[in-house]
């Protein structure tokens, strides 16, 4: 079950980070939504906005989901092995 796997493709881990960044920042956007209904509902003030340039708590918030999910995906891809092909010389000949 511990079996050591080869390391992953150049291509696997540039799609794995490429994944990351879009799933990252699509949950920052829909947590900044939901925190912005949330300030909305109570009255609060809690500083989270779209405008990361203004706002450090934003771009923290950001830059956690997107580290976390390219993190989360580059780990996928290097515990999870690569699919082999079959090789269609296994199959008899009729």
């Amino acid at each position: 079950m511990n079996e050591k796997t080869t390391t992953p493709s150049l291509l696997r881990l540039a799609a794995a980070v490429f994944l990351g960044l879009i799933v990252g920042f699509i949950l920052f956007l829909i947590a900044a939504l939901f925190i912005g209904m949330f300030n909305n509902l109570m009255g609060m003030n809690i500083p989270v906005g779209m405008d990361v340039a203004e706002n450090i708590l934003s771009a923290i918030l950001l830059v956690i989901f997107v580290v976390g999910c390219i993190a989360g995906f580059c780990w996928k891809v290097w515990t999870t092995p690569a699919m082999e092909e079959e090789d269609d010389s296994s199959a008899p000949d009729e």
